[in-house]
């Protein structure tokens, strides 16, 4: 019997793309990468985990600033290659900046233009300690 996970089409490095979208305002939060354990993890438990490329180790979301990333749902795209969740970002944060989303940068005139206010400093959010 074929696991679900094997329907998924891991990358040379056994990763594959995760995109955490708002439930809500379906606004695109973040985009990251999944393992085979974070994205089972992430299923059994309903909390996003990922797999950190420059760590090169699993995280769970929020797990250095408490901005958990609760799951309602998760979607495997036509290729097998893309994993959606929609998802319930607590705090309103996403991004290690302390903005709401990672995508705060809009291209403007071939310059990228900052479009969102940082809703928390993130000195105050990880202790001095920037992270994921």
């Amino acid at each position: 019997m074929s696991s679900w996970l094997d329907e998924v089409r891991w990358d040379a490095q056994g990763l594959v793309t995760a995109i955490a979208q708002d439930a809500h305002s379906q606004r695109i939060l973040m985009v990251a990468y999944m393992n085979r354990e974070s994205l089972q993890l992430t299923a059994q438990t309903g909390i996003a985990h990922y797999f950190s490329r420059s760590r090169q180790r699993l995280w769970k979301k929020g797990e250095a600033s408490g901005h958990l990333q609760t799951v309602s749902e998760l979607r495997l795209d036509c290729d097998g290659d893309v994993i959606v969740m929609q998802i319930a970002q607590a705090g309103g944060i996403a991004c290690h900046t302390g903005r709401e989303s990672c995508l705060y940068r809009k291209l403007v005139d071939e310059q990228w233009v900052v479009t969102d206010a940082v809703l928390k400093d993130p000195d105050a959010i990880y202790g001095g300690h920037t992270g994921h």
